[in-house]
């Protein structure tokens, strides 16, 4: 087996690729041959040495990587045999980065009829961030106007569809005109450009009364405008702090983040009550552990995946060797949908378009 090990934080050339045994399954456990993993802002994070889950719940060496796609090669003691040979996704809390995963049964899922394994290995991240995001925290009611940042992303892409399947009105926010069209086949009514537009004029032109949900993951660059953009009463479900981190050459910025921890702002319990206005957070690394609440949302999305009510995300795929080009990219901000990397050297970089709802 092959897999990334993060010996100890930096830029790109921490990214490892290692040979090993093959582990064999144990009880109640799947041995899975990797045809592609997923890779999320978080890996680069961790990466960087910044992301809390990977020091408190790991800690260096590390192997990144919250999911992957692949076909079932053994299982061990307590496993129906029969499921050798599945194509399935699995999720993960790191360990995804690797050309075989051994991993508890409980985690492993079949992926809908008709998806590739790209498709599959760029699912379960940010679809369970955004159901848990909507679904857990924000309970949108049909009619309810949501916006979205970051809305051509990953996560920000997910959000997109399963809004729009809860009835809202959905308004996504995208920082470059190439990534306008590709939010508003995901089922967006409105798109806000703040590349070329004034992202909050335009917001309060789309919603004067304020909106009911606002999903941000960029930290302090909107924290504070997200908030007084909430109708009352209204929520901001925070999921991530993007723009903290460097979008070019792969390693933290002190300086930078040192300033925006300053202007991140501090949500008074008395302030929220006078609002009427919720603020709330997570990070899916820490509920991994939660088996049961895993189950429930990745249950939940492959039935509406299996009845075409949601897509999968824009994936592009890169070879096993250009890792480190698929965590750039990703960093710049410029890119459209999902990254996933692939094991079989013979598959040279390619783009899955996105089929439209």
């Amino acid at each position: 087996m092959k897999k990334v090990v993060i010996h100890r934080p930096g830029g790109y050339a921490r990214l490892r690729i290692e040979e090993g045994p093959d582990a064999p399954p144990g009880t109640g456990e799947v041995a899975i041959d990797v045809a592609a993993f997923g890779v999320n802002y978080a890996d680069c994070v961790v990466r960087m040495g910044l992301y809390a889950a990977a020091k408190e719940l790991s800690g260096y060496p590390i192997t990144p990587g919250f999911e992957a796609a692949g076909g079932v090669a053994a299982v061990g003691e307590g496993v129906t045999p029969s499921l050798v040979g599945t194509p399935v996704m699995a999720v993960t809390l790191f360990g995804g980065y690797t050309s075989r995963l051994v991993i508890p049964c409980a985690q492993v899922f079949p992926w809908p009829a008709g998806w590739t394994d790209v498709q599959a290995a760029a699912f379960p991240a940010v679809f369970l961030t955004a159901w848990t995001a909507l679904f857990e925290l924000a309970h949108p009611r049909a009619g309810d106007t949501v916006l979205v940042h970051s809305a051509a992303g990953g996560a920000g892409g997910a959000l997109v569809q399963l809004a729009r399947l809860a009835g809202c009105r959905v308004v996504g926010v995208v920082g470059g005109g190439h990534k306008v069209d590709a939010v508003r086949a995901l089922g967006a009514d409105a798109v806000i450009d703040k590349s070329s537009q004034p992202l909050w004029e335009e917001a309060r032109r789309l919603s004067p009364d304020g909106y009911d949900v606002v999903l941000d993951a960029n930290g302090a660059a909107t924290l504070t405008e997200s908030y007084r953009h909430l109708a009352a009463p209204g929520k901001l479900v925070v999921y991530g702090f993007h723009s903290m981190l460097p979008r070019r050459g792969g390693r933290p910025a002190w300086p930078r983040l040192a300033w925006a921890y300053l202007r991140t702002p501090r949500f008074s319990p008395l302030r929220l009550t006078r609002d009427n206005r919720s603020v709330l957070a997570f990070n899916l690394s820490f509920l991994a552990t939660r088996t049961d609440f895993i189950r429930r949302g990745m249950e939940q999305l492959l039935a509406w995946a299996d009845t075409g009510q949601i897509q999968p995300p824009i994936v592009t795929a890169y070879p096993w060797e250009a890792l480190a080009d698929a965590h750039r990219d990703l960093e710049s901000g410029n890119t459209v949908g999902k990254l996933v990397v692939t094991t079989d050297p013979s598959r040279g970089l390619v783009t899955r378009p996105h089929e439209e709802p």
